[in-house]
């Protein structure tokens, strides 16, 4: 089968295509013929040489989501049969032709959806869901700020805050991206340059004074300091991402008199029951809110697997809006 494979540790130049067996799938396993898949800044980071795949999935190829139809079942598959469509969250392994995963891992295709928008859902979706449903518990009427809102998962939570009636503030790096979201359910937002704590400002503007409930935050840095003292009391911090940095300063006392709760998330290197929870609790929540068109997936490009390097070097450039989309 075809699969993009990283030679070595290095930037984009360093990915090809090539031809490599088929996987197998084992028990509780399906073999997926995936049709799209999307990138993420873990598959940047693999190529890098700085996230490793966890075990037992494939070293060389890159790619964490699919979508496509079951092409093989293992013993003991009771969820899915030939030719059902299904995409879901993979620990690598997705920019080929076939990728296998655990049944439970995968959710049922929206019939109104193409193998392209069905891609740029699961990462996204599921990410945001968890973070926000099931971590943060948000409720109805809560304020909810999220950076990078012209991410894959930003735009995902932006909508989810819509449908589960909360309001959605965001910041992003231009005006273009903070308009362009209002389109999809954010109320104002910030462009933060070089200053983060100019967030405040803003929110004590949009909020009155009363801060924000939860705080998305997919890029960590000095961007967290500056969540601590614009979130309200009880406030929810979820990191996300580390895009400016991995360390930063605190202010202990603000954190204590307002009893935030500040809690780190990732999906990749999670367990098989909690990859699998996540999975029905999106495919509960979520999955109709799809069907109807309540929330939509947004798609910046879409490539061809052999366009990887390009994928990647457009990923680098920071000016994506949405999700970048592989074709198989």
């Amino acid at each position: 089968m075809r699969a993009a494979w990283i030679t070595r540790a290095g930037g984009p130049e360093v990915l090809e295509i090539v031809d490599v067996p088929r996987p197998l799938p084992r028990e509780g396993e399906v073999l997926v013929r995936v049709h799209a898949s999307a990138l993420n800044r873990a598959d940047l980071m693999q190529r890098e040489g700085r996230y490793p795949a966890p075990p037992g999935v494939p070293a060389n190829i890159p790619g964490m989501e699919i979508a496509g139809e079951v092409a093989e079942v293992g013993g003991g598959v009771k969820r899915w049969k030939i030719g059902d469509r299904v995409f879901g969250i993979v620990g690598g392994g997705a920019n080929a032709a076939f990728v296998v995963t655990s049944e439970q891992e995968l959710a049922r295709i929206p019939d109104r959806l193409s193998w392209e928008e069905a891609a740029a859902i699961p990462e996204a979706f599921i990410t945001a869901h968890d973070a926000l449903i099931t971590q943060a518990a948000m409720r109805v009427g809560e304020n909810v700020l999220i950076h990078a809102i012209g991410s894959g998962v930003g735009l995902a939570g932006a909508q989810l805050v819509r449908a589960f009636k909360g309001t959605c503030y965001g910041t992003a790096r231009s005006a273009d991206k903070i308009a362009r979201a209002k389109k999809l359910g954010v109320k104002d937002g910030a462009v933060i340059e070089d200053d983060p704590t100019v967030i405040s400002g803003f929110v004590q503007a949009w909020t009155g004074g009363t801060g924000i409930d939860v705080v998305l935050d997919l890029v960590g840095g000095s961007y967290l300091p500056a969540s601590v003292e614009c979130s309200a009391l009880r406030g929810r911090i979820i990191l996300i991402g580390l895009l400016a940095g991995r360390a930063a300063s605190l202010n202990l006392g603000t954190i204590l008199a307002r009893r935030l709760t500040i809690r780190g998330t990732v999906m990749r290197a999670r367990t098989a029951r909690e990859k699998a929870a996540a999975t029905d609790a999106f495919a509960q929540d979520v999955l109709p809110l799809l069907e109807r068109g309540e929330v939509r997936p947004v798609i910046d490009r879409v490539f061809p697997l052999e366009q990887i390097r390009e994928a990647h070097a457009l990923m680098e450039s920071n000016e994506t809006f949405g999700k970048i989309v592989l074709a198989s």
